[in-house]
């Protein structure tokens, strides 16, 4: 990805916000009979999912940790969960001050 934590973070919760709408939109759209596909459709999503998150978090840090740039690679991947940390706090803040449950 990024050597940027803030666009990192930013794409991951882009990603959650793109699945959260497919499958709104799929729930609501196609009826759900009880099978086989569902669980199985759940956890393939959620193992993409960690690779996507894998990628988005933990890609660069890696890259320069091997660069031998360790202390970089630590404080990349710290300031990336820091911000990822942030919007996720800034969500459940919105989610439980009832904005969007009106």
């Amino acid at each position: 990805m990024t050597k940027n934590p803030i666009v990192n973070a930013l794409c991951a919760s882009a990603y959650i916000i793109l699945i959260v709408f497919i499958m709104d939109y799929v729930m609501r759209a196609i009826p759900h009979p009880k099978t086989i596909m569902i669980p199985i459709t759940i956890l393939s999503l959620f193992t993409l999912s960690a690779a996507v998150m894998g990628y988005l978090f933990v890609y660069q840090p890696v890259q320069l940790y091997l660069d031998g740039k360790k202390k970089n690679a630590v404080n990349l991947f710290l300031q990336t969960v820091g911000v990822f940390a942030v919007i996720t706090t800034i969500i459940l803040f919105l989610l439980f001050s009832g904005i969007f449950g009106k």
